[in-house]
């Protein structure tokens, strides 16, 4: 084939593309859950009644929002939530809180510039007569207003405030301070939990839900600090959940030096637990680990995602089943975190001294399905759970240097809500794949794949220019841990650059049963140059 006509099939395999790409079935979730144009880090997650359909349920997602682009978090709080039944379909709720006005409803700052938010937490309150109240804690860190407290009688707001000051209209009472978590226990008492560097526990005033209570004290250091003596090690994130009879304290951990095989970090989630709320506490373990750790070909701990950051989140049971909810870094500084979740399996032995026993969530990018994906539906390459490059990726407070492959954030705007999950709207593309950069999908569900038809994958991606293959691998991205390569794609320096749709047939794909890794493994003669930025993704049958 000359050049010419090279050049005339590729200009109509990008039209055709396009066109897919416009008409795409719309893919509902996996990790990220939400829509990935979404930035919603810090989420604590709740079951609530469904006030507009009394008896139904659904789980409400609360978080900080990364809308400033140039610093943590913005000036606004929202809420997604989703049927408890059907935790693929996530639906905005809105902004649910701004903090502006202060107790005259005069602005509090200049311009009527909202407060910064950080990492909120909300609890139900219900009284004698059954009705709830929501109480959200949305964690200003300006003026003198870090014990912020507003109410509501509905799970998605709008919340108002409710513990301002009576000396100062500008300031509020309430002992709560960074990265708040409250919880009601069951006989009604109420307690609290903060702290950065330094762990905070108290029971609250149920009159107030801010202030401790009359006759008791806070505690300091409820568990040790990164530089305290101790296993624990807190750093941030207070999150507290209770199950059966015991208190689960869930939090951001800053793991040791050389902790796994790498450098401290805390990017990584841990609970302890206790038998009363505000301890002493049994160290449990890590919950999730984002710098999704693993191991080479030649079986060495390595990194295969972002390799620092922060997260914050904590654990809930939906419909029998336990995850763990957190988020991830993207891009290269930590100001564009997005939400994501693993299934988890917990333990408890009920009684005085009993354990609780909770397995480590894996980094993948299937979100709520745990059965693995589909691989005849269309996700965007920004559901990868695995990137690296010819050398670690490393972390600099606040940037990330990769390189090889990493995610790369997108936005939008408000019509992004139109429809959310559409791929128009819904992609982070996998850019800088560099000549040994793999980039990684766990897990495909391979029994869904017609056994009595060969398979192709349909690659859409933007040539950069750079010659160079794509290698297909199922189960490993070497052949020395079992990997099996099902096809390959040669790119040509003289590819026109725009997205395309590239066709990779996988015979071999069908002879694989169950959830698979799916593997893209680079390679050039052209060093630290990308070879194509990857859009998205598909199974087909030939």
């Amino acid at each position: 084939m000359n050049k010419k006509n090279y050049s005339i099939r590729t200009i109509v395999l990008a039209l055709l593309g396009a066109l897919s790409w416009f008409q795409a079935d719309v893919v509902l979730a996996a990790n990220p859950y939400l829509p990935l144009w979404e930035y919603i880090p810090d989420g604590e997650p709740y079951v609530f009644e469904d006030p507009d359909h009394p008896g139904k349920y659904r789980v409400y997602v609360y978080g900080s929002h990364d809308s400033m682009k140039t610093e943590y978090c913005g000036r606004e709080q929202v809420v997604w939530s989703a049927p408890v039944d059907d935790l693929n379909n996530w639906r905005y709720d809105g902004i649910i809180f701004e903090s502006k006005t202060d107790a005259r409803g005069e602005w509090l700052n200049a311009g009527g510039v909202g407060d910064v938010l950080y990492a909120p937490d909300v609890v139900e309150v219900k009284d004698k007569n059954g009705k709830k109240t929501y109480y959200l804690y949305p964690n200003n860190q300006a003026g003198g207003r870090n014990g912020m407290v507003a109410k509501a009688d509905r799970p998605d707001g709008p919340f108002r405030v409710c513990n301002w000051s009576k000396e100062s209209p500008k300031a509020t009472t309430g002992v709560l301070a960074f990265d708040p978590a409250v919880m009601v226990d069951d006989d009604g008492r109420v307690y609290g939990y903060w702290g950065f560097e330094e762990s905070w526990g108290a029971e609250l005033d149920p009159a107030t839900m801010a202030t401790v209570k009359p006759g008791t004290q806070p505690v300091k250091d409820m568990v040790s600090s990164r530089k305290q003596d101790g296993v624990f090690r807190f750093f941030e994130a207070s999150s507290i959940r209770k199950i059966k009879d015991k208190y689960v304290f869930v939090y951001s951990r800053w793991t040791a030096e050389g902790e796994f095989g790498f450098p401290g970090t805390n990017y990584t989630l841990a609970y302890a637990y206790s038998d009363n709320p505000l301890g002493p506490f049994t160290y449990g373990g890590t919950l999730i680990d984002g710098r999704g750790r693993d191991v080479d070909a030649d079986g060495k701990p390595i990194l295969t995602a972002t390799p620092g950051g922060n997260t914050h989140g904590s654990i809930i049971e939906i419909n029998g089943h336990w995850y763990v909810f957190y988020h991830r870094q993207c891009g290269t500084n930590e100001y564009a975190r997005q939400a994501m979740v693993a299934p988890i399996e917990v333990k408890v032995t009920e009684g005085a001294g009993g354990k609780v026993e909770i397995t480590e969530g894996e980094y993948t990018s299937e979100g709520f399905e745990t059965d693995g994906l589909n691989p005849y539906k269309r996700y965007s390459a920004g559901i990868a759970c695995y990137y690296t490059g010819p050398r670690p990726a490393y972390h600099e407070w606040p940037n990330f240097y990769f390189s090889g492959s990493y995610v790369q954030p997108t936005y939008g705007d408000a019509t992004n809500f139109d429809d959310p999950y559409n791929l128009r709207v819904n992609s982070n593309p996998v850019v800088n794949n560099t000549a040994g950069s793999i980039v990684g999908y766990k897990y495909f569900n391979f029994d869904l794949l017609d056994p009595d038809k060969d398979a192709e994958l349909l690659l859409s991606l933007k040539p950069l220019g750079v010659e160079g293959t794509i290698d297909v691998m199922v189960g490993s991205p070497w052949t020395s841990r079992g990997g099996v390569k099902v096809g390959t794609l040669r790119l040509s320096k003289d590819a026109p650059q725009q997205i395309a749709e590239m066709r990779i047939s996988v015979s071999k794909a069908k002879e694989f049963k169950g959830k698979q890794a799916l593997f893209f493994v680079f390679s050039s003669p052209t060093a630290d140059r990308s070879l194509c930025e990857l859009h998205n993704l598909v199974f087909a049958k030939r």
